[in-house]
C-alpha cells in the first residue's frame, strides 16, 4: 500500500458519531493525496450545518495524523449533493420501504416498554438509567420518550435544551447521549413552547413517526418510556407493537401498585407480555442502618403475584426493588444518570443489576424468520 492509502485506510475507519457507522462506508471519503509528509484529506457531511461536523473533522485529522510518515494533515470538508443524501438514505435502509416500521415481530432488536399506572413513579428516571447501564454492557440501545405530555427524557439524560434530530431527506437521526440513541417530543417543540395539548389522532401519529421516520440503524434493545396509565398512546404502541416485552414499576404503596396491574392487564390485552415488576422508592437506609419504609413496602411483590394469578399467562417475577436514593433524584435534576456518574450508589447498583438481568434473559429467536442470504 502506498502512503495515501494508508490515510485512506485510516480515516474510512473513523465513525460517524450520529449513524454510528465507518464514514469510508458511508461514502463520505473524497479524494486524498500525499505531498512528502503532509496529507491532504477531503471528507463530506451528510448535510450543511451538521451537528457532528466539528468532532468528525477533529477524528479525520487525527486518524490520518497517526499514519507513520504523516507529520501534517489539512481536511477539506464539503457536502454531500442530493442524489449522493439520496443514495445513503437508501443504503441505510437496506431495501426496506420509506417509513416502514423496522420494530415489527421478524426484527432481531428487543422492544420493551416501560409502563406505570400512575405517574410520580419514577419511571422515567428508571428507563433513563436502564437505557445507560445497557449502553454499558455493550449492547446497542435506543429510546423512546412516549410519555408526549409528560417528557422528560431529554433532561434526565442531559441533552442540551434545542438539541434535535439531524435530517437526511426524509430520516431523521436521533440524537445520542451516552451511547443511548433517544427521540422525545421535547425535541421538537419551538423555544418557549413547553406543553403539549394533543388528543388520539395526534398522539396516535406522534408515536407512529417516531417509530417509522427515525433512523435509529441496528438496535439490539429499544426501549420506550410510556406515559402513565392506560389511554391512547398505550392503545396506539399496543396496536404498532403487539409483539413488544413490558416492564411494569410501581412504588411499594398501595396506591400506586393497585393502579400498576392494570397497565399490565391491558398490555397483555394487546398480546405484549409482562416480563416483571420494578419496586421504585423502596426502603432507605439511615445512617444508623435501620431502614425506613417510608413508602410502605411489599407493593411490587403484590403487582407481580396479582399478574402471575393469570392461569394463561407467564409467571410474572418482582426484577428488581430500587432503594429510595438522593443521589438518583440529583442524577435526574442535573441530568448525570446515576449509573454513570455514582456506580456504587445503592440505586444505581441495584438498576446495573436489573440491566444484567435483562440482558441475560433475552428475547427467544423460535418461531422467527432470521434474515439470512445464501452466497
Amino acid at each position: 500500500m502506498t502512503l495515501a492509502d494508508r490515510v485512506r485506510t485510516a480515516v474510512a475507519a473513523v465513525s460517524d458519531p450520529e449513524l454510528r457507522r465507518p464514514i469510508g462506508d458511508l461514502d463520505m471519503v473524497r479524494d486524498i493525496t500525499v505531498e512528502g509528509e503532509t496529507a491532504r484529506v477531503g471528507i463530506v457531511l451528510t448535510i450543511v450545518g451538521c451537528p457532528a461536523a466539528a468532532r468528525i473533522e477533529r477524528d479525520v485529522h487525527d486518524a490520518a495524523a497517526s499514519v507513520a510518515g504523516i507529520a501534517q494533515v489539512t481536511v477539506e470538508v464539503g457536502v454531500m449533493t442530493s442524489d449522493e443524501r439520496r443514495a445513503l438514505t437508501e443504503k441505510l435502509r437496506e431495501g426496506r420501504p420509506a417509513r416502514q416500521m423496522p420494530f415489527g415481530p421478524d426484527s432481531l432488536t428487543r422492544v420493551i416498554l416501560v409502563s406505570s399506572g400512575k405517574g410520580g413513579v419514577g419511571k422515567s428516571t428508571l428507563t433513563a438509567n436502564l437505557a445507560v447501564s445497557l449502553a454499558r454492557q455493550g449492547l446497542r440501545v435506543g429510546l423512546v420518550d412516549a410519555d408526549v405530555h409528560g417528557f422528560s427524557i431529554p433532561g434526565l439524560l442531559g441533552i442540551a435544551p434545542g438539541t434535535q434530530p439531524t435530517r437526511i431527506d426524509d430520516l431523521m437521526l436521533p440524537p445520542v447521549a451516552h451511547d443511548v440513541k433517544t427521540v422525545s417530543i421535547g425535541m421538537f417543540l419551538r423555544e418557549g413552547e413547553g406543553a403539549v395539548a394533543w388528543r388520539g389522532p395526534m398522539l396516535h401519529r406522534t408515536v407512529q413517526q417516531f417509530l417509522t421516520d427515525v433512523f435509529f440503524g441496528d438496535l439490539d434493545v429499544l426501549l420506550i418510556d410510556m406515559p402513565p396509565g392506560t389511554g391512547d398512546v398505550a392503545i396506539s404502541i399496543g396496536q404498532l407493537l403487539p409483539h413488544a416485552e413490558v416492564l411494569v414499576v410501581t412504588t411499594p404503596q398501595p396506591a400506586a401498585s393497585d393502579v400498576a396491574i392494570r397497565s399490565g392487564l391491558v398490555a397483555r390485552q394487546t398480546g405484549q407480555r409482562v416480563i416483571g415488576v420494578v419496586e421504585n422508592m423502596s426502603g432507605f437506609t439511615l445512617p444508623d442502618g435501620t431502614v425506613l419504609d417510608l413508602f410502605g413496602a411489599g407493593g411490587g411483590a403484590q403487582v407481580a403475584a396479582a399478574l402471575s394469578a393469570d392461569a394463561d399467562a407467564a409467571e410474572v417475577p418482582l426484577l428488581a426493588s430500587i432503594p429510595l436514593s438522593p443521589t438518583l433524584r440529583h442524577g435526574g435534576d442535573v441530568g448525570v444518570p446515576v449509573v454513570l456518574d455514582q456506580p456504587d450508589d445503592v440505586a444505581a447498583q441495584a438498576i446495573s443489576a436489573l440491566a444484567r438481568d435483562i440482558a441475560r434473559n433475552g428475547r427467544g429467536l423460535a418461531g422467527r424468520p432470521l434474515p439470512l442470504t445464501l452466497n
